[in-house]
């Protein structure tokens, strides 16, 4: 065990009780892997619950907090807090008996997280991180700083803002704060679309002419170790402006591979992050890339590496987060993945068409989320399906996109 230096409690605004000094020395000598090891999860969704698999193979224990009691996660945890993981008290009493907190939606009270730090419990991704990320005013502010690729942009607080923005016309609108999942995002081509657009503070993000959308993971841990998973590429619901279709390796040439990765570790490195941070990004016509938006957890984009590569990005956060060594990203074979999305017109208890007949195919694994309620567009599960090569798998997909219908 080492010693405690001045540095190890320079963050410390008060003198410390016995009990928090005690707390410190206790997460310095606690390891992964021993008795009663626990990561505590702000968010009991689908993410938490795909996280528990990783957790009971290396005998960590999940201690999970959501506000609704019939989460995903809330009969299967460990442990289930119900409870808001927006307030401070809830979030800061919550944490108290983990040995490191961790969270599955970054819109989360970092005053709470901030005040678990203080009493020695780590928290990864670290508060100022999600607090950068919750704001995505500050993170297109934070590229511009570490001189990170990214669109044109500019900063409104309201809808009346914009006459003095047309000459920047077409752009995205994006709220500042709260947006997830395509929700807080619009399209202002034209002065025509004003009528439209959210009276929030908000950015307004220069219209991309991209080729692809494409994602890429990248993980870090406490000793600084970066590993990144091969570039995703990625085809949206036009309605629901989520996620449709995945495809790894994206098909794109060599040089644009490598331009990802180091983007990536640049990224990550900027943040100082320490777990996993999801990175979409844009690809140009010329084949340049840039940053659309990244979430500091695992990820959308990342949901097929569980059958698709050799360490899981669920796997990999808690390697992560527990400063142990990162795992071997590298894929086993082609993947895809298909969203199940709620079927429009469909609301109420949940239901799966066509279920049994897509996993009748080789190589086809479903994950669903355990959400009783179905709703238009809702992410109710997912499909991962492995094959031998591109046009196999965009085969495969096709198939399960006919097959399986999610409705009430």
């Amino acid at each position: 065990m080492r010693l405690v230096s001045s540095a190890d409690v320079s963050h410390l605004s008060r003198p410390m009780h016995f009990n928090e000094t005690k707390a410190i020395f206790a997460a310095m000598e606690k390891k992964p892997y021993s008795k009663d090891y626990k990561v505590g999860v702000l968010g009991g969704g689908q993410l938490g619950r795909m996280l528990m698999v990783p957790a009971i193979d290396l005998d960590i224990k999940l201690r999970i907090l959501d506000p609704d009691p019939e989460a995903p996660c809330s009969k299967i945890a460990h442990e289930f807090v119900c409870g808001s993981f927006n307030d401070a008290d809830t979030v800061a009493s919550f944490g108290e008996s983990c040995d490191v907190v961790t969270v599955e939606i970054e819109h989360v009270s970092t005053e709470g997280l901030r005040r678990l730090e203080a009493k020695g419990v780590k928290v990864f991704p670290q508060p100022e991180v999600l607090e950068t990320i919750q704001d995505k005013g500050l993170q297109k502010l934070f590229y511009q700083k570490h001189n990170l690729p990214t669109a044109p942009f500019r900063l409104v607080e309201g809808r009346e803002e914009l006459e003095k923005h047309k000459d920047f016309l077409p752009f995205v609108q994006k709220l500042r704060k709260g947006g997830y999942d395509g929700r807080g995002v619009q399209v202002i081509r034209s002065e025509a679309d004003f009528v439209k657009a959210f009276d929030a503070p908000s950015i307004l993000e220069k219209f991309v002419d991209f080729s692809k959308e494409l994602a890429i993971i990248v993980a870090r841990n406490e000793q600084g170790d970066i590993k990144t998973f091969p570039v995703v590429e990625l085809e949206f619901n036009p309605e629901a402006n989520l996620v449709e279709f995945l495809f790894a390796p994206a098909q794109i040439i060599p040089d644009v591979t490598a331009k990802a990765e180091a983007l990536a570790g640049k990224v990550v490195e900027a943040f100082g992050l320490v777990g996993i941070l999801a990175i979409e990004l844009f690809l140009t016509p010329d084949m340049e890339i840039m940053i659309n938006e990244v979430a500091p957890r695992t990820h959308n984009s990342g949901h097929h590496t569980i059958e698709g590569n050799n360490t899981s990005q669920f796997a990999q956060h808690l390697r992560a987060i527990t400063g142990m060594p990162l795992g071997d990203t590298s894929q086993r074979s082609t993947a895809a993945m298909v969203n199940l999305l709620g079927s429009e017109g469909y609301s109420g208890p949940v239901r799966y068409e066509g279920l049994e007949e897509a996993l009748s195919i080789p190589e086809v694994y479903a994950h669903l989320y355990g959400k009783a309620v179905t709703k238009p567009f809702r992410k109710m599960g997912h499909v991962t399906v492995c094959a031998n090569s591109y046009d196999e798998v965009r085969n495969k997909v096709e198939r399960i996109k006919e097959l399986i219908q999610v409705k009430s």
